[in-house]
């Protein structure tokens, strides 16, 4: 599949988009975990998500993938919805947040690796640089914010985590050229909610004790981050490479903590601002494409003196 070598303005809108709709997902994963096991919370999300495709599959009357990338799809939302949520859930029940950031942070990188090897996408110096500032920007944001960071067994699962959505990302991108992007998204849902479907059992009876706060928390889960959240993710990746479009999944943290300032008043310290701006950098320099070089038959006629007819 060709993929353009810059990204464009569309591509940017549907990063943004995700990238709005994940920062918010954090809070809401801790606040659901308050009535809600980390199962319960990743079957509600994927579930409440793949209803959400059901319908829209069958209102824009949308083709399922072919039936030969049936077995690679549900090996994908398995890995990268099932697992990816669960682990993620059960380490926050222990782990920092701004541990669970930093970990959650190395999804580009290896993203970006995994692109070279299963897409063979080839990654410049300036991309990998560009990569590693981005992840010190994050660094710096987390501790600027006074999140604890404290690296403990359990965050092995994050890590966990990194792996399950980078799988996710890359395997995903080959299927978009011979199927629908909404197809393709919407049978990883079907698969990785009736994969949860053994962690939610005891769901409908937190449901019925849980307050409303708590269930709207769900309600939001599925339907920005997940629903709405993968949609636009998916569509960058449709027309931009993946190590491209995983690089701005460093923004996550400083979002969030821009959120913070305008939702909760939360003002952001100096050095928090500081990471922001090496964040920003470290993006901007891992997108940055070299001009194309002028041909050679260009150069060599500029280079030559016109004779005399």
């Amino acid at each position: 599949m060709s993929t353009p070598e810059r990204l464009d303005g569309r591509a940017l809108t549907y990063i943004g988009i995700a990238l709005l709709t994940w920062s918010s997902a954090y809070a809401a994963i801790a606040h659901a975990l308050g009535s809600f096991t980390p199962g319960e919370v990743a079957f509600a999300r994927l579930g409440i998500g793949a209803l959400c495709f059901a319908a829209l599959l069958l209102f824009k009357r949308v083709p399922l993938p072919a039936r030969k990338d049936w077995p690679q799809l549900a090996v994908l939302g398995v890995l990268g919805l099932t697992a990816y949520h669960f682990c993620l859930n059960t380490a926050e029940t222990r782990v920092a947040s701004g541990t669970a950031a930093i970990i959650i942070s190395l999804i580009p990188a290896a993203t970006a690796a995994l692109s070279a090897v299963w897409l063979r996408e080839r990654l410049s110096a300036r991309t990998l640089t560009g990569l590693g500032i981005a992840l010190i920007g994050v660094v710096v944001v987390v501790l600027a914010s006074g999140k604890g960071v404290k690296f403990e067994p359990m965050a092995a699962l994050v890590l966990v985590s990194v792996v399950c959505s980078a799988v996710l990302f890359v395997g995903q991108k080959p299927l978009f050229a011979r199927n629908s992007m909404l197809g393709v998204t919407g049978f990883t849902f079907f698969a990785g909610a009736l994969a949860a479907l053994p962690l939610g059992l005891g769901l409908p009876h937190a449901l019925a004790h849980a307050p409303m706060a708590h269930i709207g928390s769900l309600l939001w889960l599925g339907i920005a981050p997940t629903f709405i959240g993968y949609i636009a993710w998916n569509a960058a990746l449709q027309r931009a490479s993946a190590s491209q479009v995983s690089s701005f999944i460093y923004f996550s943290p400083p979002i969030a903590v821009l959120i913070g300032w305008v939702w909760l008043g939360e003002r952001p310290a100096l050095l928090t601002v500081v990471g922001g701006a090496i964040t920003v950098g470290g993006v901007i320099l891992a997108n940055a494409r070299k001009r194309p070089a002028a041909p050679a038959s260009t150069a060599s006629m500029a280079a030559t003196p016109a004779k005399p007819c």
